[in-house]
């Protein structure tokens, strides 16, 4: 059983690093939902099944919706700016 903790730990470490170093927004939002994902086994395993559950829906849920969202909203953003440079 330590070694799976450990494993997800190391999870865990690659995860954060690779949100932070990825260009890609919509990577980085899937490497998040990852990274709540795995949160929420370790409340699982640390006996704590309020916590996991709240990273579950918070962590892995709302704010990746939300993430998406705002992704999607700023794409549309940007292709209309350059729609209109274009005819400009």
């Amino acid at each position: 059983m330590k070694l799976f903790e450990l494993i997800l730990l190391l999870v865990l470490i690659v995860c954060a690093i690779s949100v932070a170093c990825t260009r890609d927004l919509l990577t980085s939002i899937v490497i998040f939902m990852s990274y709540s994902l795995v949160m929420c086994v370790i409340w699982v395993l640390l006996q704590s099944p309020d916590l996991a559950i709240t990273e579950a829906a918070v962590g892995a849920g709302v704010t990746s919706i939300l993430f998406f969202v705002t992704l999607k909203k700023i794409r549309a953003i940007r292709k209309e700016e350059q729609d209109e440079s274009k005819e400009g």
